[in-house]
């Protein structure tokens, strides 16, 4: 018996519900936990069922696929670690969280690498032996960089996921493109508020009484790309922007960390440039 996930992006139809069940019990499989969700205004259907069974996974994807509207996107997915590589700059919080939670055995990952353009890190991320590759961009450009990059996570296989945790550096259109819907960012803003450079100086200067932190991937579209996850918490007017900022830090770790986990364990259906988070 074994366990799998079974996820479905569809048109919207009457007996959507029925139809897939029906396949689930035809096949002798149980269902475990099941959530869907319909959008009516873009008349889009979203399920997520974790099933357990002896599951042919080409044959019931085909029976899904039957019962369901063209252009069905039907994935049958067996939970196992995912591996990811995580991309940082100087600034160690989000980092450190994701270590920790990963070797408190947390996350439903395996970490192939941090990736950072400064050595400044290593001593943190070697501690956990994990390894620690340092790609300095003194001296290219950002293209020439990047291609450094691109090489070094080509050099590992099967990376499903690659976690920006405070990675300072705007990625081109190039390298998005190579690993599109794979990039998770964090934001240090309750986005769309206070979008480029020093949000807690912005906040501060408009007299803000919540602060927060925003987890998205990436898109080309400078801190635009699809929500994930995001918390606030309440500041005053006795706080600076440097006391936001460090505030701010607790938010921002905790938001990557959740959701990288709601895209380790495929719980995010990405459409419309929004998502649906099961």
């Amino acid at each position: 018996m074994s366990e799998y996930r079974v996820l479905i992006d569809a048109d919207d139809a009457k007996g959507l519900v029925y139809r897939v069940s029906s396949i689930f019990y035809n096949n002798d499989l149980n269902i475990l936990s099941n959530s869907e969700y319909v959008d009516k205004d873009n008349n889009k259907f979203f399920m997520r069922s974790v099933v357990d069974g002896n599951i042919d996974c080409v044959e019931l994807e085909k029976s899904l696929k039957e019962a369901l509207p063209s252009n069905s996107i039907v994935k049958i997915i067996s939970p196992k670690k995912k591996n990811i590589i995580i991309m940082a700059t100087k600034e160690l919080h989000a980092l450190g969280d994701i270590l920790i939670r990963h070797e408190a055995g947390e996350l439903e990952a395996n970490i192939l690498a941090v990736v950072s353009n400064y050595d400044k890190l290593e001593s943190l991320v070697t501690k956990f032996d994990i390894p620690y590759v340092t790609i300095s961009h003194e001296g290219l450009d950002r293209s020439e960089h990047e291609s450094k990059i691109i090489e070094c996570i080509n050099g590992f296989e099967n990376v499903d996921y690659i976690v920006l945790a405070k990675y300072m550096r705007i990625l081109t259109p190039r390298f998005v493109e190579t690993y599109k819907d794979k990039i998770i960012n964090i934001h240090h803003s309750f986005l769309p508020a206070f979008i480029g450079a020093n949000p807690y100086k912005q906040a501060y200067d408009r007299g803000v009484k919540i602060i927060g932190a925003t987890a998205h991937f990436v898109n080309n579209n400078l801190d635009e790309g699809p929500i994930i996850a995001q918390e606030v918490i309440h500041v005053n007017h006795a706080y600076s922007w440097k006391d936001m900022q460090r505030s701010g830090k607790d938010v921002e770790k905790v938001v990557l960390s959740r959701a990288l986990k709601l895209a380790l364990e495929d719980r995010i259906f990405v459409y419309a440039n929004k998502t649906v988070i099961f």
